[in-house]
C-alpha cells in the first residue's frame, strides 16, 4: 500500500505517561500475577496539529490492532468503534478536523466482554489490553484505492495470468470517473509484462494481465514475490498503492497437501503472538524475528496463527521466507449468542480481506478453535470465506470426533498420545486413523492441527528424563504423520511457552507447552523438528542429555537419544574405543531423519561407567557420506565460568525498534549450564530502554529481555552476576 505516516509517538496514557505505540496497558510479571490487572478500561490521548496541506484531502488514522472494544473520538466526537482486538480499523478524521490543535482520544476495554469473540467462556491464553499494534496517519485524495484482491488463476502454465479486483473508497460520494494505470514489478523493481490502463466508472475496477512469461513460482525455497503497482487519476485527484503477491497453487487433497502441484508433507507448530512482560506489544522486528525462528531455526514449513489473526509484519515475513500459514479467526471452544456469532462472521470478513494477497497463507480457519458443531453458524462462516476467496481451502479446528464437516479440510487436534495413561485397552498411539476420527465413509482432506501440549507439559529446567520423553512424543507423532499419505501434515502444540489464565498451565500463569521457552530459547524438543532438515541446509547433532551421571532415575544417560540428520554417529566415552550407531529406522521408519538411540544393549556397563566409577568426558561425532561433519564434546566436570550476553542484532532502528537480548551462564567449554538458577542484574544506558525487570533469575541457565530504542545513538547493556562477574554488549540505534 501507499506510504503511511508514523503516528505512534506522543500518546498520553491514562492522562499521565507519554508512551509510544505499540503499548501494553499493564506490564505483567513473568509468573504468578493477577490477569485481572488489565481487565478494565484504559484511555489514550494524542494531540496533533492539522497541517494546512491536508485541506481537500481525506484524512484517517489506521490502527493495526487494539485490545479490545476500541472507541475513537476526535475533539469530543466519536469517529470510530471496533470491537475485535485482532484486526485493523480506521478512524476517519476529515469531517471533524479543526485548524490548529486537535485531540484524538482512544478508549479500550480490557475486560473479557462476553459479546466479543473469543470471550464468554474460559480461554487458554491472555488477551493483553492496549493499543498493542502500530497506528498510522493516512492522507489521500478524496477518492482513493482501498483494497485489491489479486489472483493468479493459471500459475502452473508456461504463460501466466494475473487478475485483480480493485475497490475504491469514496466517502464523500463524489462522481467517479477517470483512469487507473497498473503494472507488475518483480522483486528487483523490473517491469513484468506490459503496463495497463483501464477506465474507472465505479467503485470497483477489474484488471487482467495475460501472457506473462519468465515468472518464478512462490515456493518454500524460492519465495518469489511480485508487486502490483496502481495509480488512480480521477477528477477528485490522484492516488497510488502497491500490493505484494506471489504465483503459486496450494491444494489440500485426499492424498495430502500439494504446493505447486507437488505433494508436500506439512511440518509445523502453533504460535501465540505474546512475549514476556509486554504481552502482545512488540512491533515489526519481534514479529519478523518469530517468523525467522520458525523457518530458519526450527526448520518448519508451516505455522498456525493460534487462535486469531496475527500481525501483518509476521505474515509479510512468512511471505518472504517461504513459511506456509494456517490463519484462523479469534476463539477458543466457546460459541456465544447471535450477536457474538454475527461478530465472528465479520471476523472472517476482516481476516480474509486484510490478508488475501499473502502467498504464504494456504488455508483459512473459519471455525472457533475446539468448539462443538453449530451447523447454521458454520455454514455462514464457510459461505463467506468462499465468496471472498475461492482460491483457498477452509478448515475448522476441532478435537471432537464425528464432527460435521462443512469445511474443505477436516482439521483435527489429536491428543490421543498419552491417553493410554487414563486406562483402556488402546496401546500407546501417536495418531488415530482418519476415518476413526471423522466417522465418515469416505477419505477427505485431513490435517492434524495440535498434539502434545497439555498432554505432556515440559519446563526447560525439568529433569532430563522428562525432557527426553517430551522429545519422543513429538517424534512419534511426526513419524505417524509422515507415514500416512492421508494426513496432509501435523502442526504441534506449540512453538513457544506462553502466559495464560489461572484455569490453565502450571499454576504460575504459564503453559509450559512450547518446544521453546517464552524467550524463544530451545528446549530439547525443538531439535525434534530442527533435525528433520536436510544436512545441506544445516548439520544437526543434538544429544538429548545434560551429560551427568545422576540426573536421570537410577543414573546414567541411557537410553541416549541423539537428534540428527547425519547418516551415522560415533560415541567416544573416556578412554574406551569409539562405537558407531545408525538412526533408529525400526521405530521411526517414516521420518526424514530418524534419531540415533543408544541403549544398554549397545554398550557394556564399563563402556559408559558404573555408578561409583569416575564420570568421564565424551565426544559425539556425526558422519555424512562417510565424512565427519560435526562434533559435540561433553565435559564431565562443568564449572560456572562466564556470562554470555547475546543480542539478536547489534544495529536497530531509532524509532521504538526492539531487539531480543539473551543472557546465558556457560561452563568452561562454552555450554549452557542447565541448572544455574542465580540472579543477574541488567542495566541499560544510552538510546534504549529495557522492557521488563532489572533483576531476574536464570531459568535453565538463561533468560532474556527486549530492548526498545528511544532515539539515535549507542546502547550499552551491562549484565552482572555475583558469581560470574560482569558482561557488556554494545549496540547502536540509528
Amino acid at each position: 500500500m501507499r506510504p503511511l505516516i508514523d503516528f505512534n509517538s506522543g500518546w498520553l496514557f491514562e492522562g499521565k505517561d507519554t508512551v509510544r505505540l505499540p503499548h501494553t496497558a499493564v506490564e505483567l510479571p513473568f509468573t504468578y500475577f493477577d490477569e485481572k490487572a488489565y481487565q478494565r478500561v484504559f484511555t489514550y490521548e494524542k494531540r496533533f496539529t492539522a497541517d494546512a496541506t491536508w485541506h481537500g484531502k481525506d484524512v484517517s488514522v489506521v490502527f493495526d490492532g487494539a485490545m479490545a472494544n476500541a472507541k475513537v473520538s476526535l475533539n469530543g466526537f466519536e469517529v470510530a468503534a471496533h470491537k475485535d482486538g485482532y484486526t485493523p480499523f480506521e478512524a476517519r478524521l476529515t469531517d471533524r478536523l479543526e485548524p490548529g490543535e486537535n485531540v484524538l482520544t482512544v478508549t479500550i476495554d480490557g475486560s473479557e466482554n462476553p459479546e466479543i469473540p473469543p470471550f464468554g467462556g474460559q480461554i487458554d491464553y491472555l488477551t493483553y489490553a492496549g493499543i498493542y499494534r502500530e497506528a498510522w496517519l493516512r492522507i489521500t485524495a478524496p477518492v482513493f484505492i482501498e483494497n485489491a484482491k489479486i489472483e493468479t488463476p493459471n500459475a502452473l502454465a508456461d504463460r501466466k495470468s494475473v487478475t485483480a479486483r480493485v475497490t475504491l473508497a469514496n466517502p464523500q460520494n463524489l462522481p467517479l470517473k477517470g483512469a487507473m494505470d497498473a503494472q507488475i514489478l518483480d522483486a528487483s523493481g523490473e517491469l513484468v509484462g506490459a503496463p495497463l490502463s483501464v477506465e474507472v466508472t465505479g467503485a470497483a475496477v477489474s484488471i487482467a494481465f495475460d501472457d506473462l512469461t519468465k515468472i518464478e513460482l512462490w515456493d518454500l525455497n524460492n519465495p518469489a514475490l511480485y508487486t502490483l503497482s496502481l495509480k488512480l487519476d480521477t477528477s477528485a485527484g490522484q492516488d497510488e498503492a502497491t500490493f505484494r503477491f506471489g504465483f503459486r497453487t496450494a491444494e489440500f487433497t485426499t492424498e495430502g497437501f500439494m504446493l505447486n502441484g507437488k505433494v508436500l508433507k506439512l511440518r509445523g507448530l502453533n504460535r501465540h503472538q505474546s512475549f514476556p512482560y509486554v504481552g502482545y506489544a512488540l512491533g515489526k522486528s519481534a514479529q519478523e524475528r518469530d517468523a525467522e525462528i520458525l523457518k530458519r531455526e526450527l526448520k518448519l514449513n508451516m505455522v498456525r496463527t493460534s487462535h486469531y489473526p496475527q500481525s501483518h509484519y509476521f505474515l509479510d515475513r512468512c511471505d518472504e521466507l517461504g513459511l506456509l500459514v494456517f490463519e484462523e479467526i479469534p476463539g477458543w471452544q466457546h460459541i456465544g449468542g447471535e450477536s457474538w456469532k454475527d461478530e465472528s462472521v465479520e471476523n472472517v470478513r476482516r481476516m480474509i480481506t486484510r490478508d488475501w494477497n499473502h502467498p504464504s497463507i494456504v488455508i483459512w480457519g473459519v471455525r472457533i478453535n475446539e468448539s462443538q458443531d453449530d451447523h447454521d453458524f458454520y455454514v455462514r462462516t464457510n459461505k463467506l470465506a468462499h465468496e471472498l476467496d475461492s482460491t483457498r481451502s477452509t478448515g475448522g479446528v476441532r478435537y471432537i470426533t464425528d464432527s460435521e464437516l462443512l469445511e474443505d479440510v477436516y482439521t483435527m487436534n489429536d491428543f490421543i498420545l498419552g491417553n493410554e495413561e487414563w486406562g483402556g485397552n488402546r496401546p500407546r498411539t501417536p495418531l488415530r486413523p482418519q476415518q476413526e476420527v471423522t466417522g465418515l465413509h469416505r477419505i477427505v482432506p485431513y490435517m492434524i492441527t495440535e498434539y502434545g501440549g497439555h498432554m505432556y507439559p515440559t519446563k526447560s529446567w525439568d529433569q532430563e528424563q522428562r525432557q527426553a520423553e517430551h522429545v519422543l512424543r513429538h517424534l512419534e507423532v511426526m513419524n505417524a504423520a509422515y507415514g500416512d499419505p492421508q494426513i496432509a501434515g501435523c502442526i504441534g502444540w506449540c512453538a513457544f511457552d506462553y502466559n495464560t489464565h489461572k484455569d490453565f498451565g502450571s499454576g504460575d500463569r504459564i503453559c509450559h507447552h512450547g518446544v521453546m521457552d517464552m524467550f524463544r530459547e530451545p528446549k530439547f524438543a525443538a531439535y525434534a523438528y530442527i533435525s528433520q532438515c536436510d544436512p545441506e541446509d544445516e548439520v544437526i547433532l543434538k544429544p538429548v542429555t545434560f551429560w551427568a551421571r545422576g540426573e536421570r532415575n537410577i543414573g546414567g544417560v541411557l537410553p541416549l537419544m541423539i537428534l540428527t540428520n547425519c547418516d551415522e554417529v560415533e560415541l567416544t566415552y573416556g578412554k574406551n574405543a569409539p562405537k558407531r550407531f545408525r538412526p533408529d529406522r525400526e521405530k521411526f521408519p517414516h521420518l526424514p531423519h530418524a534419531p540415533v538411540v543408544i541403549t544398554r544393549a549397545h554398550l557394556t556397563d564399563e563402556e559408559l561407567g558404573l555408578w561409583g566409577m569416575s564420570w568421564e568426558d565424551a565426544t559425539v561425532t556425526g558422519y555424512v557420506d562417510g565424512k565427519v561433519v560435526k562434533t559435540v564434546n561433553f565435559i564431565a566436570d562443568p564449572i560456572a565460568h562466564e556470562l554470555q550476553v547475546e543480542p539478536d542484532v547489534t544495529e536497530i532502528g531509532a524509532d521504538g525498534d526492539t531487539v531480543r537480548v539473551m543472557i546465558r551462564a556457560l561452563d568452561q567449554s562454552g555450554k549452557k549450564l542447565p541448572f544455574f538458577p542465580e540472579p543477574v542484574s541488567v542495566e541499560v544506558s544510552g538510546a534504549a530502554e529495557r522492557l521488563g525487570p532489572g533483576l531476574v533469575p536464570l531459568r535453565a541457565g538463561s533468560t532474556g529481555f527486549w530492548l526498545r530504542s528511544t532515539g539515535k545513538g549507542s546502547v550499552t547493556v551491562t549484565v552482572t552476576s555475583d558469581r560470574l562477574g560482569r558482561a557488556v554488549s554494545t549496540l547502536s540505534a540509528s
